[in-house]
């Protein structure tokens, strides 16, 4: 690791889910300004063209493959795409997530319940596998998940969402573990309540989010951007000895 340069991923090679948009797309962007050759995927190809054009347009570098990680065909053709087309991975980000019930715990149909399992659980689990192996082959590399606070302090009104995003942080740990001795850093992002669209029924909500702001001792909820340097920290040579990392960035909210 460079002492003056960090942050640097010059010739990494960074896939990005759930890239079209918020969080994923602000590390994208942020990645690809640090050196790395970025790969933006969610489920329609479309929406991530405008994110890559615009990386490009500031100098960075660019690829889009589509891809529903809730489908485990879908994981299994990224990863094939991405070995014939760039022949390694040195970073994954796993951001894709999903939370179609908003509303009591008990309430929960099971097309809720297997839909947020499947995307948020499943797809992380082989998403991470399927990385690892191409990683390993490559030498190592870095993987950051995207939990929440809600996987340590269940959200109100996103229970099943909750109980997946303690699942992933469980997970990170498990992957860390095993993947230390690969050169494999395994990592957690946890983000407080953030200005996306992902998070409208709660933002947009003002009598939920004025309790919500109750409990953020900063006052506000944060922008997609506020997202990035953490990510960009966790996947960058600057934390080349943490693994296993799950880093809440939450304006406060887990100490109040």
């Amino acid at each position: 690791m460079s002492v003056a340069q960090p942050f640097d991923l010059t010739g990494r090679i960074a896939l990005v889910t759930g890239a079209s948009r918020g969080i994923g797309s602000s590390i994208a962007r942020l990645l690809a300004a640090q050196g790395a050759r970025v790969i933006l995927s969610s489920r329609k190809a479309d929406a991530l063209e405008e994110v890559a054009r615009s990386i490009r347009d500031d100098g960075g570098q660019a690829d889009v493959l589509a891809c529903h990680i809730g489908e485990m065909e879908g994981i299994e053709a990224l990863f094939r795409d991405v070995s014939d087309r760039f022949g390694r991975l040195d970073i994954l980000v796993n951001n894709a997530a999903t939370n179609p019930h908003f509303g009591p715990i008990w309430e929960t149909d099971p097309a809720s319940f297997q839909k947020t399992v499947d995307v948020n659980i499943r797809g992380y689990f082989f998403m991470s596998s399927q990385a690892a192996r191409l990683m390993m082959a490559g030498g190592g590399g870095a993987i950051l998940n995207v939990a929440s606070v809600n996987g340590v302090v269940p959200g109100a009104l996103q229970g099943i969402y909750s109980i997946t995003k303690a699942a992933v942080i469980s997970m990170t740990k498990a992957f860390a573990k095993e993947l230390a001795p690969h050169g494999i850093r395994v990592n957690a992002l946890l983000p407080g309540a953030t200005d996306t669209k992902f998070a409208s029924a709660l933002i947009g909500n003002a009598p939920i989010l004025a309790k919500v702001l109750e409990h953020i001792p900063m006052g506000r909820v944060a922008r997609p951007d506020e997202m990035a340097g953490a990510a960009l920290y966790l996947l960058s040579p600057a934390a080349s000895y943490a693994t296993g990392v799950c880093m809440a960035v939450d304006g406060g909210y887990l100490l109040a």
